[in-house]
């Protein structure tokens, strides 16, 4: 199969109206795809199936599961040539988002001045008009842009058309061990990891980083968590500290620590996702919530020679999960795109910056529909 055939697949599930997902894990070349022979919508009950999970931000709701037993999963080597990076635009924006995103940026501030929360993330969504309305083009295009996300692009008739790279793991595992990670703060790349970093971004990293690895350490063992680095993901740097560990039971539990993480709704969490629900004034549907490779089987062994059959009796079976949260994404209505963005809110926030960065971000996405 050509890489042309691949995404001729692909496209035909689509025309045909059934369910599928198309995603390559960062730093990788291959793309994999499921292909759903049904219409049907299946749910996640405990975390336990198998397949690609596709989960909201409000984790009262559903998590939809295109299941691998109930599907064809085709993998292909793709090499896509490397775009151009995304470029800088800053609209000066006066619209009726901006002044209401101002605002709920300054009530959040004052919140959080009368101690009710230590930060809260606030998202808005922006429509944007295009051409393009072949979904396989964009996924294209974003994975030549973004080499190191996770790009996708999902679609149930049922549900709905989603696409996006993301930079933010949610949560590795491979047998028990699992590794997570904080991320927080955002700025622009000029050429360089060698930056500073201001004391907002600083503290909002460190508290997300202390909230994860403090509930963790109640459910898993050997929890370790690492120093904190910056790294790019497309045109924007953001601080990173990675977190590893055992885990004692299920991925649920594990997942109900993390999901929402604080950087993407707040604390204390459930504090912050109340005043997200009642004060966002839209429903963020699945940004903000998570997908990816849910209980996929691998077989390893100690040797690659194949021809080796003592090697036969070290083969091991064991479940993978490679979970992301769902950054950096976009629903397509028609021709009509729906951009979703945000950023963390503190109290040394500075609501016209929060609002610039926002824009920094809405940018990165709408450069692979051009």
């Amino acid at each position: 199969m050509t890489s042309e055939d691949f995404f001729e697949r692909i496209h035909q599930q689509f025309n045909n109206n059934l369910p599928f997902v198309v995603y390559r894990r960062p730093n990788e070349n291959v793309v994999n795809t499921l292909l759903q022979n049904d219409d049907d919508i299946h749910t996640v009950i405990d975390f336990s199936e198998s397949g690609f999970v596709f989960a909201p931000f409000d984790n009262r709701e559903d998590a939809v599961l295109i299941p691998f037993s109930e599907s064809d999963f085709i993998s292909r080597n793709v090499v896509i040539p490397a775009n151009a990076e995304p470029q800088s635009i800053f609209d000066n924006d006066s619209s009726n988002a901006k002044r209401h995103h101002l605002k709920l940026i300054k009530k959040a501030i004052s919140t959080i001045n009368s101690k009710e929360l230590l930060k809260v993330v606030l998202s808005h969504k922006e429509a944007v008009d295009i051409s393009e309305s072949n979904p396989i083009e964009i996924f294209k295009r974003l994975l030549g842009v973004y080499k190191t996300a996770f790009v996708y692009c999902w679609y149930h008739p049922k549900i709905g058309l989603w696409l996006g790279a993301t930079p933010e793991t949610l949560l590795k595992t491979e047998g028990k061990r699992f590794s997570t990670m904080a991320l927080a703060g955002t700025q622009l790349y000029n050429n360089t990891l060698d930056v500073k970093w201001g004391s907002k971004e600083v503290e909002e990293q460190q508290l997300v980083t202390d909230f994860v690895a403090n509930n963790l350490k109640k459910i898993t063992d050997d929890l370790t968590v690492s120093k904190t680095e910056t790294i790019k993901a497309g045109n924007l740097l953001h601080l990173k500290t990675k977190i590893t560990g055992v885990f004692n039971n299920g991925i649920e539990e594990v997942l109900n620590v993390l999901h929402p993480t604080p950087a993407v709704c707040g604390l204390p969490k459930a504090t912050a996702k109340l005043f997200i629900l009642e004060n966002e004034n839209y429903n963020r549907e699945f940004y903000t919530g998570f997908l990816g490779e849910l209980n996929f089987t691998i077989k390893t062994s100690r040797n690659s020679n194949k021809r080796n059959v003592e090697n036969n009796a070290y083969t091991s079976i064991k479940k993978i999960s490679n979970l992301f949260v769902n950054l950096r994404c976009m629903q397509i209505k028609e021709n009509n795109v729906l951009i979703y963005v945000g950023g963390g809110i503190t109290k040394d926030s500075i609501p016209e910056n929060e609002w610039q960065e926002t824009v920094i971000k809405t940018h990165v996405v709408k450069k692979v529909l051009q």
